[in-house]
């Protein structure tokens, strides 16, 4: 069990080196042909309600995503995350219903949030720091929020968006960890 952790670990090591090389305004013109793809899909049209995310670091950025679906009149939630992997999908009600959560990410003020079932949810835009497009499997951070939370949402698309830098082959997934619908690329479409 050692063994899988250090190879997932070194797997997600290598994935976020390789996304730290792309350089701010590369990761920006990515994130923009990631967003016109993922705007362009079926499930993201027919999608109601989404969860989504605020990018950390180098990630892949769905902010015109988040943009683009509220203007479009869908509701966009987000991750608020407590301790021991438990995460909600929280729809912030005003400019004011946003902190600074636990990694430093912009997170909802639970009070002034709207905490959606995972029943509602038509459409989840995934982080992740690295993939296997065969698999269309993902690996995070490794605090099993996604894996724990996906599940739940027996309603929605899974989407995951990255940068093809992150794609490794054979990644290595732990028996709970979920496979997602698609991954999105700005290369790709897995």
């Amino acid at each position: 069990m050692e063994k899988n952790r250090e190879q997932k670990n070194m797997q997600r090591q290598e994935a976020i080196t390789a996304r730290k090389a792309l350089d701010l305004e590369i990761r920006k013109k990515y994130s923009k042909t990631i967003t016109e793809k993922l705007i362009a899909e079926s499930v993201f049209e027919k999608a109601g309600t989404i969860l989504s995310y605020q990018a950390f670091g180098e990630e892949a950025n769905p902010n015109e995503i988040n943009a683009y679906a509220v203007s479009a009149g869908k509701r966009v939630a987000y991750p608020l995350c407590y301790a021991k992997g438990i995460m909600v999908a929280a729809i912030p009600e005003g400019e004011d219903a946003w902190e600074e959560g636990r990694y430093g990410i912009k997170t909802p003020v639970e009070s002034k949030s709207l905490i959606l079932d995972p029943l509602e949810i038509d459409l989840v835009v995934v982080p992740c720091v690295a993939f296997e497009g065969k698999t269309k499997m993902r690996i995070g951070w490794g605090a099993g929020y996604y894996d724990r939370y996906l599940p739940q949402c027996k309603n929605a698309a899974t989407i995951a968006i990255a940068f093809e830098a992150q794609h490794i082959e054979n990644l290595f997934f732990d028996p709970w960890d979920v496979p997602l619908d698609h991954v999105i690329t700005e290369a790709r479409r897995y």
